[in-house]
Parts: structure tokens; C-alpha cells; sequence
């Protein structure tokens, strides 16, 4: 009678961290990003360098810890820059900027009606590691100051 316990036990404890596991998975899928910072290093007739500072807040309850991140810039539903980010580490229910650069090609529209930021980080979590997508819209001025400079 006590073994049928003990395994119960170990059943429902395995079940309540399996819950839990992906509640935190779920919570982390919705991390939200956003552009604290971004300057031009240099400018040229192929392109232009940025340094860029992203802020990254975690919803979750658990610390990740992000690799490089590559990120790419979409304008108009056409690629137009990309960039890479440090790794960095995000607290339980906090947030974390992270430092970055990008370029962007000469031919940008001007007028660009829809920009996004999107690309893919890889967070190490215990003994396992989970791909999040993040996608950002910023702002129309935000994508003016993100791709324009002006």
C-alpha cells in the first residue's frame, strides 16, 4: 500500500512540474521587446551601422539566459537590415537591456508604410534550451529614428 503512495506521489509531482514547465514556456513566449536606444556609427553609399539597445521584459517566472540573438529588420514586407544582439540574462519578472548593432541597406524607402523587427533568441533554462520568436512594430517615429536616422 505505501509503494501505490509513493509512486502516486511521484505521478502527480511530475505532473504538476510538466504544468508548470509549460505555463512558464507560455509566459515566456510573450516577451515583450522594445527600443530604448539607437544610433548611427556610420553611414555610407551601400549602407548604414547602428548601435541599437533593446529593452527585453520577461513575464515569466523563471531566469533566462539569452545567446546571441540575431534579429532582422522588415520593411514593406522586404528585408532591409540585420542586426545581432549580446547575449544577456533576464530575471524572473523583470527586464534587461541588451546592447546590439545592425545595418541597413541604402535603399530604404523613405516612406515605408510597415517596419518590424523580428528574429529568434535561444534561452538556456535548467537542462534543456527553448527558441522564443520575438516580433516588434515600433512606432512610426520610432521607425523613422530606427531606419531613417532623421
Amino acid at each position: 500500500m505505501k509503494s501505490s503512495k509513493k509512486w502516486g506521489l511521484i505521478v502527480l509531482f511530475v505532473l504538476g512540474m510538466s504544468i508548470f514547465g509549460y505555463l512558464q514556456y507560455a509566459s515566456a513566449s510573450q516577451i515583450v521587446v522594445s527600443i530604448s536606444h539607437s544610433e548611427l556609427l556610420n553611414e555610407n553609399e551601400k549602407g548604414s551601422n547602428y548601435n541599437i539597445e533593446l529593452q527585453f521584459e520577461n513575464p515569466s517566472l523563471l531566469i533566462l539566459t539569452g545567446g546571441n540573438t540575431e534579429f532582422f529588420i522588415i520593411a514593406n514586407n522586404e528585408m532591409v537590415g540585420k542586426g545581432q544582439l549580446e547575449p544577456f540574462t533576464l530575471q524572473p519578472l523583470g527586464s534587461s537591456y541588451v546592447k546590439g548593432t545592425y545595418y541597413t541597406n541604402s535603399n530604404v524607402d523613405e516612406e515605408s508604410q510597415s517596419v518590424k523587427i523580428s528574429g529568434v533568441t535561444k534561452y538556456d533554462i535548467f537542462f534543456t534550451s527553448i527558441d522564443v520568436p520575438f516580433v516588434y512594430y515600433p512606432t512610426e517615429e520610432q521607425a523613422r529614428q530606427f531606419i531613417h536616422q532623421n
